[in-house]
């Protein structure tokens, strides 16, 4: 069985007002087929959390570590740590100019697997893919994410969790700018891709509205750069309730 394991993990970023730290020890373990949602008010580090898994070149690692099956993923590229089976759903995600869905995806999926998959069997696969994502076909000859509305984006990132097969995914505010019917398409999606691979789930939201389509295991709840808290769904439904004054109140200010 696969497994995340995050340690007494450190990191900061330089800004103009000289380095910030961010994440201040954090510990999280996932494994194969768990499903963690990480909440918590803005500033906490849920997103640095995120960039820092996925080597993110602004984040600055200064201690701890974060090691997918027994292997250190700080020491990897980028590129190596797409390979060893991490994926990243961003926030925003960004334009390619000049580079089709198509080809974008069928480059990935060759760089993953070291050969390029079958054409015939590709593209039946990209196709289905699309029709249960309701995206409409010709967004396949589209360059990435160009002209996509903040919808059709999303959508596009779980397209590309599906088809590219990670043994784990951090979906980064993956909710964000959705109404309501495409909140539930991107949420079956992922709990498809779950369900056909077995892959572990990092899923940071600020809000419990996804929880109700993807159901947590765990909860954990950031403050200033640490995990504050942790329990089962219940603890995002206090959340939804209470808000997060109860942990703000002792939290350092930077």
């Amino acid at each position: 069985m696969s497994v995340l394991e995050i340690s007494d993990l450190h990191v900061s970023v330089e800004t103009d007002q000289g380095t910030k730290q961010i994440l201040r020890g954090v510990d999280l373990t996932i494994n194969e087929g768990e499903i963690h949602a990480i909440m918590g008010p803005n500033g906490s580090g849920k997103s640095t959390l995120a960039y820092t898994i996925a080597g993110h070149p602004k984040y600055h690692v200064e201690g701890g570590s974060v090691k997918l099956d027994g292997e250190e993923v700080l020491t990897m590229s980028v590129d190596e740590r797409a390979r060893a089976g991490l994926f990243l759903a961003m926030q925003y995600p960004v334009e390619i100019p000049g580079v089709t869905v198509s080809n974008f995806l069928r480059t990935a999926k060759t760089a993953l697997d070291g050969e390029a998959p079958a054409i015939r069997g590709w593209i039946k696969d990209v196709r289905e893919s699309m029709t249960r994502l309701r995206m409409d076909p010709t967004f396949a000859e589209r360059n990435v994410n160009e002209g996509f509305s903040g919808g059709e984006k999303k959508r596009n990132e779980i397209l590309q969790l599906e088809l590219l097969k990670p043994k784990f995914a951090v979906l980064d505010e993956t909710d964000s700018g959705l109404d309501v019917d495409a909140l539930k398409i991107v949420s079956e999606g992922v709990n498809r891709a779950k369900e056909n691979t077995g892959l572990g789930l990092l899923l940071i939201t600020h809000y419990t509205r996804i929880l109700r389509y993807i159901r947590p295991d765990f909860v954990h709840v950031f403050v200033a750069g640490r995990v504050a808290e942790q329990g089962g769904h219940e603890l995002a439904d206090r959340l939804e309730d209470e808000g997060y004054d109860r942990f703000l109140a002792g939290a350092p200010l930077s």
